[in-house]
């Protein structure tokens, strides 16, 4: 497999704060640089920020994907199998309501991989999975 360059995703957020707060001490991850509008965020090794913008009325979309409503659009980290179950764990303790809980997808089919969804403040969703096998991440 090739290395992996780091992605950079800029996202919508209404409320900066309630965001800051969400990607800092609910998903512990590292803060980088910052201004009254944007945050910066180590992202499991990727740049993730999160942008203030006014919030605006859409509507939720979702596709049937093993008979689970994901939302699209969404985001998120392929990890490695145990930081998925750890960091599931962390999750539910600190109270996410999952939109999807965490769950084996495609399970003794290819491409089985462990995955759970939740939004944060702002109605973003996020994905986060991972692989026992790797070399499923592109199998058809």
């Amino acid at each position: 497999m090739t290395k992996l360059s780091p992605f950079h995703l800029a996202i919508p957020v209404n409320n900066l704060a309630e965001c800051r707060d969400f990607y800092t001490n609910i998903l512990n991850l590292e803060e980088g640089r910052s201004s009254d509008h944007w945050v910066d965020y180590n992202f499991f090794g990727h740049q993730l920020v999160i942008h203030y913008k006014e919030k605006t009325e859409t509507d939720t979309h979702t596709n049937a994907v093993d008979g689970k409503a994901v939302p699209v659009p969404h985001f998120g980290v392929v990890l490695p199998w145990d930081t998925f179950q750890e960091f599931a764990k962390l999750l539910k303790t600190k109270g996410i309501a999952f939109i999807i809980e965490p769950y084996i997808r495609f399970e003794g089919q290819v491409g089985e991989q462990a995955t759970m969804f939740f939004k944060d403040p702002s109605d973003n969703a996020l994905e986060f999975k991972a692989f026992k096998d790797i070399s499923q991440l592109f199998a058809k």
